[in-house]
């Protein structure tokens, strides 16, 4: 065999996983699809702003350990958000929002007890019988939309209810410079230790029995041999048909993957980065919006902007997660860069100001990326066991990381990936030493 175990993805998972098997002096491989590591976080670095553009992953989300650890290990950290939110009201102006994650997430809190799951839709439609629990049924509504990119009417109450109680809380940070550094130095570290990494090889096709992995890629020839693989590939990949540029895998993978995989859902978002000549919003309205770190109007095409308070920048983004997301398939990458500006610009009543202030704009549509087919995960209607299902082994020889496999609350995020990447490598040391 070439290698004892061939990672598949060089992404947060992927080089977790990597680095901890290399770490035991096993013989190592990253294939990798793109071009650059870093998976689905995507930095656009520029000279003029304190602050990259994150097209991807963006916040820590939580306590998130391993990713202020690896800050840590970088020389660098992370800062809180910090600001005020505006939002949209009834007649269209800005009023200051009050609403926040954790009192949004209090409606939930019954969910957990139902005796059957049900989607967020129907679960919510309970408390649409008086005023107050009208607004915190919106609010948790439009929460479900925007962090976790999900569609209401497809998913699972008891799991957002289990993913926002348990793995995720009111804090939030923003790694400073940008996530681009942890995953340089993942890389390096992964280097320093043998490993190979290999970008641009896009697999093709896995065949496998235990004990022996054959990993096809790119064109002819491509051919790596292993003892072990980690799939680190998003759900979205997964899923995706042969015919459609998914991943063969022989023998197939069994009905309880397949079943796993039915219930996990890749949310779609769109994300521009809009960079302007000055922070002209700070002086919108005799100074208003100075302070201001979130904008949310619901019924524009992106429904959230946020500029990168604490550090005052000429960068603001620009999101849309889940329906709003998907209503956006087929824009191309200059209309959706004038949307976002345009809305932006409306949302503040200075529509002109943002044109003649605008210097340039980047996008980035998650689900229409064929190596993502999705921005990250939530379950469907009676997935609450899927993600645990996709994240066991197959015969001692298969093992799946990613965030989609993370089963303590933290899928969607960059710390989940960590995390599974780090387990999925144990069980590939146990596994290995057994056989020797």
């Amino acid at each position: 065999m070439q290698f004892d175990a061939i990672v598949i993805g060089a992404g947060a998972a992927g080089l977790a996983a990597a680095r901890r098997l290399a770490a035991d002096s096993l013989r190592v491989a990253v294939v990798e699809a793109r071009e650059r590591v870093g998976g689905r976080a995507f930095t656009v670095p520029t000279a003029r702003v304190l602050t990259p553009a994150e097209l991807g992953a963006e916040f820590i989300h939580g306590v998130g350990e391993q990713t202020h650890a690896l800050l840590r290990e970088d020389g660098t950290a992370a800062v809180d958000l910090d600001g005020e939110a505006w939002a949209c009201a009834a007649g269209g102006s800005l009023e200051p929002e009050h609403d926040d994650f954790t009192s949004a997430a209090a409606i939930f809190e019954r969910a957990e007890s139902l005796p059957h799951d049900e989607s967020v839709d129907e679960f919510l439609r309970r408390f649409e019988g008086d005023v107050s629990g009208r607004r915190w049924a919106w609010a948790a509504r439009r929460f479900v939309e925007g962090f976790d990119a999900a569609d209401p009417a497809i998913a699972s109450a008891r799991a957002i209810a289990h993913e926002w109680r348990s793995g995720v809380d009111a804090r939030s940070a923003r790694p400073i410079g940008g996530y681009a550094r942890m995953f340089q130095r993942l890389k390096s570290v992964c280097e320093t230790a043998g490993t190979s990494i290999r970008l641009s090889a896009i697999v093709r096709r896995i065949a496998w029995q235990r004990g022996a992995v054959t990993i096809e890629t790119g064109g002819p020839g491509d051919v790596l041999y292993a003892r072990t693989a980690v799939v680190t590939l998003p759900a979205g990949v997964l899923q995706a048909a042969e015919d459609h540029g998914g991943v063969v895998f022989d023998p197939p993978l069994p009905n309880s993957k397949r079943e796993a995989l039915s219930r996990i859902i890749s949310g779609d978002v769109v994300k521009v980065a809009l960079w302007f000549r000055t922070p002209f919003w700070e002086s919108v309205d005799g100074g208003r919006y100075r302070d201001a770190a979130w904008f949310r109007c619901e019924r524009a095409p992106f429904a959230v902007y946020w500029t990168q308070l604490p550090v005052r920048t000429e960068l603001v983004m620009a999101w849309t997660g889940g329906p709003g997301a998907t209503a956006l398939r087929g824009a191309g990458p200059d209309e959706l860069v004038e949307r976002a500006r345009d809305g932006f610009g409306a949302m503040l009543g200075a529509t002109a100001t943002a044109r003649a202030e605008f210097e340039a704009g980047f996008t980035h549509d998650w689900g229409a990326d064929p190596y993502a087919r999705g921005a990250y995960s939530y379950l469907a209607v009676g997935g609450e066991s899927a993600r645990a299902a996709l994240a066991q082994p197959l015969d001692e020889t298969l093992f799946f990381a990613g965030e989609a496999t993370s089963t303590n609350g933290q899928g969607g995020t960059v710390n989940g990936a960590l995390e599974t990447g780090e387990r999925a490598a144990a069980e590939v040391v146990r596994c290995l030493k057994r056989r020797s």
